[in-house]
């Protein structure tokens, strides 16, 4: 199941590059599905990663690690957007890694112990998540000047990078105690929190204006469906 899930969230990224470089993807659309993923993954890591660490441990170490995550995205954000330019190869693929790695980390520890359909909510709003992104990524880095097999090789190491930080969470933490792993889940959620108030929702408000409130509670009530399902 591991494989199948990783394979599927980080192929999306793949699918979604290849829409923003060869397809037309018009500003209103792209706003509003960049909302509707971010409703569902922030619905998504605070009921399959905060509520669960919450029920196995203390309020003040679930607070510290969401803080902490958030804090170490903010950082890690500044330096990319002030110190090396997001227009620069190796800040693109930072930037595009950055939000992703915290997510795809927290599936990975999330498949620990859990059946099929138990993630089923957090696998398929990073889906929904990676989808937009990598096609508003895709087709900005072409407004740049980036030649298309470049930005494609790009998203394609993005996708290596984003399935094995899902596989080393599996694999490396299986052993971690309870209190372990929520502590890290919820330094992935704070991390993925972060980067939607930072990164996703305001290019969703820019792009798509007030519906993209309508659209932030879609993707929540997506999320909440995909979550009943367990």
């Amino acid at each position: 199941m591991l494989f199948i899930v990783v394979g599927v969230v980080s192929g999306a990224l793949l699918v979604g590059a290849a829409w923003g470089i060869w397809g037309k993807l018009p500003k209103p659309i792209e706003g509003f599905l960049v909302a509707l993923a971010g409703g569902a993954l922030l619905l998504s890591v605070t009921s399959e990663l905060i509520e669960p660490s919450l029920e196995e441990g203390s309020l003040s170490v679930v607070a510290l690690a969401v803080a902490a995550g958030a804090i170490v995205f903010a950082v890690v954000d500044y330096l990319i957007d002030e110190k090396w330019g997001p227009d620069s190869g190796g800040g693109l693929l930072a930037a595009i890694t950055l939000d992703g790695i915290p997510e795809n980390l927290a599936l990975g520890v999330a498949l620990i112990g859990a059946g099929s359909l138990e993630v089923a909510a957090l696998a398929g709003s990073i889906l929904l998540s990676n989808l937009p992104e990598a096609a508003g990524g895709a087709k900005e880095m072409g407004e740049n000047g980036t030649s298309r097999i470049r930005i494609f090789e790009l998203w394609a190491a993005t996708a290596a990078i984003l399935a094995a930080a899902a596989i080393a969470g599996n694999f490396l933490l299986k052993g971690a105690s309870e209190d372990h792993l929520g502590a890290i889940r919820c330094f992935a959620a704070g991390a993925v929190i972060a980067s939607l108030a930072t990164e996703v929702f305001p290019k969703a408000f820019k792009e798509d204006r007030h519906w993209a409130g309508v659209a932030t509670a879609l993707g929540a009530t997506l999320a909440f469906a995909l979550g009943s399902l367990g």
